[in-house]
């Protein structure tokens, strides 16, 4: 064969085996990425577990790259701290070496079966997730028959003059190695795929031992890539940075001794391609030893290096919709979500000055460029999911849920602004024209309510964070409170216009009308701030209807009817 059909050929295996790591990376993700990503944001508590979570993480997507994009949105998301998340990048790296210690064995002849399993599960359901599971046994079984490809290919490869000469030329160029591995790694976002192909090279002696392990030095480094070039924020660059700092550091300090390395792995497994795998397992587990602890300290100086974006000016525009996540809907989903957590604060704040506006008639104009902003920001929200369902198709399950929880939430934080704006401040223009103010009972009754509405929605933001069946039930119970409260200032009204009359007919003046304008402007806020309440309470339909059998027919109408 000549030395074109051989590269032909060696770009064809590698091409299979990238193609396999998609299919078995997409494949646990689409097919079980809510549930890990849960998994993941339950247990990281502490260093060694957050370790071990990155480690199994790993293991299961074969891809460091995915993990990096999973634990960044949690950090990005403020749901776990940096210094675990750094521990989780530690275990991440870890388990790539894992995979390929198996994937380094010679498994070629159960790739053929994996195949045919696959597509079997593949093409018998139509359940996503089994769909799934059939896509992910396809990419391990093209992964291995890529590998055996990569072998019998290479055997041949010291007859071939050209490629000969240029293997030799490099093999003792260790930085450009590390360079050229770096780059590949990067451009095929696959350290276990690179790294695979360095074991098929040395097992056939394309590469020297030393050129082998610089070339793994530079698929650790080129893996950090991908996700720190992908952030589009300081936040979300802190933990793809920190790990491509740590790996940067032990390549620096490891690189010099490449040869002492090759000699003393060559004790335990003088097998080149066997020296390369260990190799790879030893320098992350070193690197993980070594950094493990201190990740407190570098966090801290991550944070400073990388601060918080200065606040916009104007409150409605978007600071976290980063077009450069839409390619990982997992980082895009969080960047919508910390932009309504955005709209949840400014209505609180509109709801707070309502109350100050009812009282005395203040803050009014505040409250109106407050609602501007909270719609131009839900506008903001609502384009950005369009492009991440126009830039990817998101036919997982779980993330089309979520991307109709965002949107849910965004409609109704924009239906309480309007509330606000349109409703309760016109009622406090006319509490300010009038000239009876609200009595005490009256005031006491519109406070207890809308002491309530602050702590509803509260409640509402860590129902939409956390996804909690428990607290999605508690936000829904608390509708009887504010039924009660309504029942109460609606016996209130009733009981003030039995006592205007009863003081009319003992002569004590014509109170009736003014005191049935008082009452009557008491029970529009009441309604409004009903309806705010119905609004926020809607927060708790998607989590409850998860963990839950799907209501019959007659039973949605009820639903609907109620909260009419």
């Amino acid at each position: 064969m000549t030395d074109t059909g051989v590269l032909i050929q060696l770009a064809g295996y590698v091409g299979l085996l990238l193609w396999g790591t998609h299919m078995v990376t997409s494949g646990v993700q689409r097919g079980f990425g809510s549930e890990l990503r849960h998994w993941l944001g339950l247990n990281l508590r502490g260093r060694a577990r957050a370790f071990l979570v990155g480690l199994g993480m790993t293991t299961v997507l074969q891809s460091s790259t995915a993990t990096a994009l999973m634990a960044t949105s949690f950090t990005v998301a403020g749901l776990i701290g940096l210094a675990p998340g750094l521990a989780v990048m530690l275990g991440a790296n870890v388990g790539t070496t894992l995979v390929t210690q198996v994937l380094s064995f010679s498994i070629e002849p159960i790739g053929p079966p994996l195949i045919l399993a696959g597509v079997i599960t593949f093409r018998s359901t139509d359940d996503d997730r089994w769909k799934n599971v059939g896509r992910t046994v396809i990419g391990l079984g093209l992964m291995l028959l890529a590998l055996g490809g990569l072998t019998r290919t290479l055997v041949p490869i010291e007859s071939a003059p050209a490629l000969r000469a240029i293997l030799a030329t490099l093999n003792d160029q260790l930085i450009l190695l590390v360079l050229i591995g770096a780059l590949l790694t990067w451009a095929c976002h696959s350290s276990v795929a690179i790294v695979l192909l360095v074991v098929s090279l040395a097992a056939n002696h394309a590469v020297t031992p030393a050129a082998g392990l610089a070339l793994v030095l530079g698929a650790n480094v080129g893996a950090t890539l991908p996700p720190l070039i992908e952030a589009g924020s300081a936040v979300a660059r802190r933990l793809p940075l920190g790990n491509a700092l740590l790996r940067l550091v032990g390549a620096a300090v490891v690189l010099p001794l490449l040869p002492i390395c090759a000699q003393l792995l060559a004790r335990i497994d003088a097998t080149p391609a066997r020296l390369v795998v260990n190799f790879h397992t030893a320098f992350n587990l070193v690197l993980a030893a070594a950094f493990i602890l201190p990740t407190e300290r570098l966090a801290r100086l991550l944070i400073r290096w990388q601060p918080e974006p200065p606040q916009p000016v104007d409150p409605g525009e978007p600071i976290y919709l980063e077009a450069t996540a839409l390619d990982a809907a997992t980082i895009a989903l969080t960047n919508a979500s910390r932009e309504t957590l955005r709209m949840g604060d400014m209505v609180q704040e509109m709801l707070r000055g309502a109350m100050k506006a009812l009282r005395d008639g203040g803050r009014r104009r505040e409250i109106a460029r407050t609602g501007q902003a909270v719609t131009r920001l839900g506008g903001s929200i609502r384009s950005y999911l369009a492009d991440l369902g126009n830039e990817q198709p998101l036919d997982d399950e779980q993330e089309g849920a979520r991307v109709q929880e965002i949107l849910s939430a965004v409609i109704n934080l924009e239906h309480v602004s309007n509330i606000v704006v349109s409703s309760l401040m016109d009622v406090a223009v006319k509490r300010i024209e009038r000239t009876r103010p609200f009595s005490v009972e009256e005031i006491s009754v519109i406070a207890g309510i809308h002491t309530e509405l602050l702590e509803s929605l509260r409640l509402a933001v860590a129902v939409f964070l956390s996804g909690e069946p428990r607290d999605a039930a508690r936000l829904l119970a608390r509708k009887n409170v504010l039924r009660e409260m309504e029942i109460r200032a609606t016996e209130l009204h009733v009981r003030l216009l039995r006592d205007a009359a009863s003081a009319v007919r003992a002569g004590e003046g014509d109170r009736v009308g003014l005191v049935a304008e008082s009452s009557g402007l008491l029970l529009n806020i009441v309604c409004d701030l009903r309806r705010v309440h119905s609004h926020i309470a809607t927060f708790a339909y998607p989590v409850l209807n998860r963990n839950a059998p799907q209501p019959s027919s007659a039973a949605v109408l009820d639903h609907h009817g109620a909260e009419v």
